[in-house]
């Protein structure tokens, strides 16, 4: 799995994914002599780039004075990602929350964790055990709870074209791992009921 750092020091070869996007487009029988799909290579490299860049912030974490020692949860975060196996979108929300330790980490970030987790080619496995190990990792919570729910562009758009169709992700560590009882409650207040939101 490629870092952050490794993902931003990459450069895109914008020409060479131009013209292999007009091979691609052409081989499937377009025309791009026709005025609307000239500039089609050139728009689909763009929409590339801005999907797959990585996002780098502050982690901003403060100490826990008053030794809060129950849930912090955000629901309902947006995100979108690109699935590795179609490059087709796709896209739903997530559902983050941890048990602190001595550290709390200001609100905002966890938005942009789960923005940063999404970003290059990915499945949603991946990316709801990325979110769980990097709040695990950098902040050292006493539990974490990962809830993602994603609509597939290439399971409703393509193949079974199954549209309505979500798929629901977890992730748990520590005291949300190890009990039911607080992950339940987790789950309550995250998913409305063990319902996804």
């Amino acid at each position: 799995m490629q870092t952050t750092a490794q993902l931003a020091a990459v450069r895109p070869d914008a020409e060479t994914a131009e013209k292999a996007a007009a091979v691609l487009l052409e081989s499937l029988g377009l025309d791009l002599s026709n005025g609307a799909l000239a500039d089609t290579p050139r728009r689909i490299v763009a929409a590339y780039r801005e999907l797959l860049s990585p996002h780098t912030f502050e982690m901003t974490v403060f100490p826990n004075d008053e030794a809060y020692s129950d849930l912090v949860i955000a629901r309902t975060i947006p995100f979108r990602s690109l699935c590795e196996h179609h490059l087709l979108p796709f896209y739903g929300n997530a559902h983050v929350g941890y048990i602190p330790g001595g550290s709390i980490l200001g609100l905002s970030k966890l938005a942009r964790v789960v923005e940063a987790c999404s970003r290059g080619f990915q499945i949603q496995e991946r990316m709801t055990v990325r979110i769980g190990d990097w709040l695990e990792d950098r902040l050292q919570p006493r539990g974490v709870g990962v809830v993602v729910e994603g609509v597939h562009t290439c399971m409703t758009a393509r193949g079974v074209r199954a549209v309505g169709t979500s798929t629901t992700t977890m992730a748990f560590r520590g005291l949300l791992r190890e009990s039911a009882e607080d992950r339940r409650e987790f789950l309550d207040l995250a998913c409305r009921g063990g319902e996804p939101v």
